[in-house]
C-alpha cells in the first residue's frame, strides 16, 4: 500500500471513530444520595439525550481522598455533588476549571465560588441533626436529647452512633463544627466525652439516621434530610435540631480540570444551576442554591435554618487533614469496619 493508500485509509479509520469519540459521555463523580442520581440523570438527559451520565459514586470522604489521588491523573470530567469543603481543598490544588456557567447570577451568592471565574456552583444544603427513635428511647429508658451536651450524658452510653469523618462529609460538618462552636480545646474535650458514648462509627453519613429509624439504635447522628426521608417513610423518629446550633455544609458542583470533554462538561454544569435542577434538589433538602425555588420540605425541622451556624468553610478546607489525621488517633478503634 503506497503512502497516499495508508493517508487515505487512516483519514477513513479516523472519520468512522470520531463520532464515538464524541458521542458524550462523563465520568462523573459524587456523593448524592443514590436513590437522587437516577432522576437527576434522567432529568438532565430530557435536554440533552447525547451525553450519558457514568457514575461513581461514594461517600465524601472517600470520593475526596479519591480525587485528590488521581490529581496528577484525573479520571472525572465533573463532581457533581460533592461538599464544598471538599472542593475548596480541591481548588487549592488547582484541580478544577474555572466557569461561569450560564445563570450563574441567578444563584444565591453564597452558594457561588468567590473566583472569577468560579470554579464551584452550590446546589443545596445539607444540615447536622440528631435522628432519635421514640419506640428504642422508651425501651431503654432515654429521654430525647434537646442538645449536643446532652449526647455525653452517662444514660446515653451505647446508644448513638455518628459518621466517621475520614469517610463521611456529614461526619467532617459535625467534627468541624463542634470546633468551631466549642473552640480548639473544647471542641477536643467535648468529643472525647461524646466517645465515652459513641457505639460506632459508621462510614455514611445518612446511616446513623437509617439505623435509627429501623430500631438498630436510639440516636443516629446525621442529617436532617435523612431524617425527614424515613420519618416521612413512617419510622418513629424524632428529628432534633441541638440547641447550640448545627453544623452545614453544601452539595457543590465543578468541572475537573483537564476533562477532555469539556463542551460536555459544560452543559452539565450549565443545567446543574437550573431553576428545574433547583426543584429535583428541593425534594429532599429544604436550602437550595436558587432563590425562591424552596418549598416546606414534610418533616423538616421548622427551625433548622435559624440554627445554622455561621460556618467557616475556609476554616474547614483549610484545616481538614490535621483534623482528620487528630480525630482518626483519638477515635478511630470504634468505627466500623469497611466494606
Amino acid at each position: 500500500m503506497n503512502k497516499i493508500s495508508k493517508l487515505a485509509v487512516a483519514a477513513s479509520i479516523s472519520a468512522w471513530l470520531a463520532p464515538a469519540v464524541m458521542a458524550g459521555e462523563l465520568t462523573v463523580y459524587t456523593a448524592i444520595e443514590a436513590e437522587d442520581l437516577t432522576r437527576y440523570a434522567e432529568a438532565f438527559n430530557e435536554e440533552h439525550p447525547d451525553i450519558k451520565i457514568n457514575w461513581v459514586r461514594d461517600s465524601t470522604g472517600i470520593m475526596t481522598a479519591k480525587l485528590l489521588a488521581e490529581k496528577n491523573n484525573p479520571q472525572a470530567d465533573v463532581v457533581w455533588g460533592l461538599a464544598a469543603t471538599s472542593l475548596l481543598l480541591m481548588k487549592s490544588e488547582g484541580m478544577l476549571e474555572g466557569y461561569a456557567p450560564k445563570g450563574v447570577e441567578n444563584l444565591d451568592p453564597k452558594f457561588v465560588d468567590k473566583s472569577s471565574p468560579p470554579t464551584w456552583t452550590g446546589m443545596d444544603a445539607w444540615v447536622a441533626s440528631v435522628c432519635f427513635n421514640t419506640v428504642e428511647g422508651e425501651k431503654n429508658g432515654l429521654a430525647a436529647p434537646t442538645s449536643w451536651e446532652d449526647l455525653t450524658k452517662p444514660e446515653y452510653k451505647g446508644h448513638v452512633i455518628m459518621p466517621n469523618p475520614n469517610s463521611s462529609g456529614t461526619g467532617f460538618l459535625d467534627v468541624s463544627s463542634w470546633l468551631q462552636m466549642f473552640g480548639e480545646e473544647g471542641g477536643w474535650k467535648y468529643m472525647d466525652a461524646l466517645h465515652e458514648n459513641i457505639a460506632s462509627y459508621t462510614h455514611s453519613g445518612s446511616k446513623p439516621c437509617k439505623l435509627a429509624a429501623a430500631g438498630e439504635i436510639p440516636i443516629g447522628v446525621s442529617f436532617a434530610f435523612r431524617g425527614a426521608k424515613s420519618k416521612n417513610a413512617g419510622a418513629p423518629i424524632d428529628i432534633i435540631v441541638p440547641t447550640e446550633g448545627v453544623g452545614w455544609d453544601m452539595e457543590a458542583t465543578a468541572i475537573v480540570a483537564g476533562t477532555d470533554n469539556l463542551s460536555d462538561a459544560q452543559k452539565l454544569v450549565d443545567w446543574s444551576i437550573t431553576k428545574g435542577a433547583n426543584e429535583l434538589y428541593n425534594k429532599g433538602y429544604a436550602v437550595v442554591a436558587y432563590p425562591g425555588v424552596a418549598k416546606p420540605v414534610e418533616n423538616f425541622p421548622p427551625n433548622l435554618v435559624e440554627k445554622m451556624i455561621d460556618n467557616d468553610f475556609e476554616f474547614a478546607a483549610n484545616n481538614r487533614a490535621r483534623i482528620l489525621k487528630e480525630w482518626q488517633s483519638r477515635y478511630d478503634t470504634k468505627s466500623e469496619p469497611k466494606s
